[in-house]
């Protein structure tokens, strides 16, 4: 088990980029988008989008963030490479801390 983060660029606004490009499973992790961006960030799988993904607000605030906590559950993990995120604008970034195993 170890713990790493990072600040990930969304690049073109609508793009789908992956969170984590690893096959490490994740036991916990928090999602948040950066006081920087000028838009909303969705989170979600690779077919994530505008009209499917959990939405957060630039600051980081209740709105900005998200908290996954799959340890909480019976064998509870997900591949780290399917957490996926696009930006409503070009060049959003949000960071990530997680538990990996």
């Amino acid at each position: 088990m170890r713990i790493d983060s990072d600040v990930v660029d969304l690049g073109t606004a609508g793009t789908v980029t992956k969170l984590l490009n690893t096959n490490d499973r994740i036991v916990w992790i928090k999602i948040k988008a950066l006081a920087a961006n000028s838009g909303l960030v969705y989170v979600g799988t690779s077919d994530v989008s505008t009209s499917n993904g959990y939405e957060l607000h630039a600051g980081g605030g209740a709105d900005g963030q998200v908290e996954l906590d799959f340890g909480s559950y019976r064998d509870g993990s997900v591949k780290a490479s399917d957490l996926c995120a696009i930006g409503a604008a070009d060049n959003e970034d949000v960071t990530w801390i997680a538990i990996l195993i």
